[in-house]
């Protein structure tokens, strides 16, 4: 199948960090910026740049305009409202928000949280440091023997003890994708909330937060072909009401003497001091270029090359390849013989950028019985040219091995 149908044939174009037929497949860790995302941030940062809701005067008004912009057109991304999108450093510090806010003024000693196997550490080493703190439990529930997480497996383990359930909309390494809205239905049964790590599914996947009837949802910019430095969290408007602080300092207040401080609503109460004015107004950018093209043909387009891609790999006797066959756009495999940061580095050579490593995962790894794995992972951008230079890679790594 020619892939390059499905989407423009010239968007490689648009992205000046492919330029020199750069072959990029590590589009997982950090996807590459449109020039629209560029223009968008350098203009934020020197035409237009002021500061936000604070000014009088004209161009400060207009930047807190375009600031509160970008949260709707979060909003409107995923399906929810302007006043549950709180913007965060990223989808770690969302999640942490939430461990440290609705976790500690929530969770007590007895009560339980629900995890799996296949989540990035940022999904966990949260949930320990309030587990050390309070006195929670931790469970983690099994995956399936393609690497999805098995919500069986999950309605068995989770009790009335339960008050969370914690897991990767799409796995950063399998690319398995969560049947969310039984997630919920699985939570909700035992009074229990869902947050959802929506980094590798946000560029990848329609989400509607309200269709899921998740009641957390986190995901990075960077992810989603904007800055680094600013993601968000989403979360129902009478949970994030309900939170108290977890930072403070200016603009989370709404009065403040030494006796006493009273706090803004949310979301504003969970944004202490000078925000990411330049990064959320490229993260709108990114989400206006994303949405251009639309989410449908970018999931159709990456589920056509990983078809292809785990085609090829398939026919190659050495090489195992893990997680489901229709993963989202994201494709791990381990070449007999050969450590994948070997792989990786050969690879480089041939102009070739995949991951190698364990990922934020080695709980992942642990299950797999691996120390690493190879990562191949795909963008909007991605065609046919870069699979043929990844498998001539692999193939140069076979003969240097033998």
């Amino acid at each position: 199948m020619n892939t390059s149908t499905l989407i423009r044939t010239d968007l490689r174009a648009d992205f000046p960090g492919l330029a020199n037929n750069w072959h990029y497949l590590d589009t997982a860790a950090t996807a590459q910026k449109p020039q629209a995302v560029i223009d968008a941030t350098v203009n934020a940062l020197g035409r237009d740049y002021a500061t936000v809701h604070r000014g009088v005067y004209a161009r400060s008004a207009e930047m807190t305009l375009a600031f509160e912009a970008a949260r709707r057109k979060v909003a409107a991304f995923i399906g929810g409202r302007e006043d549950e999108v709180v913007f965060t450093r990223g989808a770690t510090e969302a999640i942490n928000l939430v461990a440290q806010s609705w976790g500690g003024a929530s969770l007590k000693a007895g009560d339980r949280i629900l995890l799996s196997v296949l989540e990035h550490h940022s999904n966990i080493v949260p949930w320990q440091l309030l587990r050390d703190r309070t006195g929670i439990e931790i469970d983690v529930c099994p995956l399936t023997d393609d690497g999805q997480i098995d919500l069986d497996a999950a309605e068995r383990i989770l009790t009335p003890a339960h008050k969370l359930v914690a897991f990767a909309h799409v796995s950063n390494v399998l690319g398995s994708t969560l049947d969310a809205r039984r997630a919920a239905m699985l939570a909700h049964s035992v009074g229990a909330k869902l947050l959802l790590d929506g980094c590798q599914a946000v560029a990848r996947l329609p989400v509607d937060v309200a269709a899921l009837n998740c009641d957390f949802y986190v995901f990075s910019a960077h992810k989603l072909y904007g800055p680094t430095g600013i993601g968000a969290l989403w979360a129902r408007a009478e949970i994030l009401d309900a939170m108290p602080p977890w930072h403070g300092g200016g603009a989370m207040i709404d009065r403040v003497t030494f006796a006493k401080t009273t706090y803004a609503p949310a979301p504003q109460r969970f944004e202490a001091g000078t925000p990411a004015i330049v990064e959320a107004i490229g993260l709108g950018a990114a989400i206006d270029y994303v949405a251009r093209i639309g989410i449908p043909a970018i999931q159709a387009h990456e589920a056509a090359l990983v078809r292809q891609l785990g085609a090829a790999l398939a026919a190659l006797n050495c090489v195992t390849v893990f997680g489901p066959k229709d993963s989202a756009g994201i494709v791990s495999f381990a070449l007999d013989g050969v450590h994948p940061h070997d792989l990786g580095t050969i690879l480089d050579e041939e102009g070739v950028a995949i991951r190698a490593g364990h990922h934020c995962a080695q709980p992942l790894m642990d299950h797999l019985g691996v120390p690493a794995t190879a990562r191949a992972s795909f963008g909007l951008y991605s065609d046919e040219s870069d699979i043929a230079a990844l498998l001539r890679g692999i193939e140069r790594t076979r003969r240097i091995f033998a």
